[in-house]
């Protein structure tokens, strides 16, 4: 019997193959997309898993052919784990690398356009951080996970002043 043939193989592969290409979409999309999801992503990302199912299990909607695919997901996804830790270059050609948003007061524009991040957006995240200003910045940096990390100064130090008075409540109060 030839193994191609074989529904459950083809399964497997369709389940892969699919498995890449949705690697390198979202690769090719951005790292905004991964974290900033909005109702149209989220969506977005519901009709594609609903799209690519026929083209995973074709014809075939029994539990085997669904536990096959997604047992082909799981496997695939741990090992393409495995090999982003053990070929870094291979993780940041994947994942990217951090990009510096605001650095110093100053917005970065030309990394905020690559990120494709609008001015209002930046503004949310960070008085989301409780900074009203970007002056008040001192570093804001989108993550290879799509976060964007927010620091500054003035915000440090109101929360290490919180942490005193929290501190010296509880040797007041012992």
């Amino acid at each position: 019997m030839n193994i191609i043939n074989n529904p459950y193989v083809q399964i497997v592969c369709s389940s892969l193959v699919i498995y890449l290409f949705i690697i390198i979409a979202f690769r090719v999309l951005g790292k905004k997309e991964l974290s900033q999801l909005s109702v149209v992503d989220l969506v977005f990302i519901l009709l594609i898993s609903n799209a690519v199912q026929n083209a995973m299990v074709g014809s075939n909607t029994t539990l085997a052919g669904g536990l096959i695919a997604a047992a082909a997901l799981f496997i695939a996804n741990f090992l393409f784990k495995q090999l982003l830790y053990r070929f870094p270059r291979l993780d940041n050609l994947v994942e990217g690398e951090a990009l510096m948003l605001i650095y110093e007061g100053k917005l970065i524009r030309k990394n905020t356009a690559r990120a494709k991040i609008t001015y209002e957006e930046i503004m949310e995240i960070i008085r989301e951080h409780g900074i009203p200003a970007i002056e008040e910045v001192d570093l804001a940096v989108l993550e290879v996970d799509g976060n964007i990390s927010v620091l500054s100064e003035k915000f440090k130090r109101k929360t290490v002043r919180k942490r005193k008075s929290k501190q010296s409540l509880t040797q007041n109060q012992g």
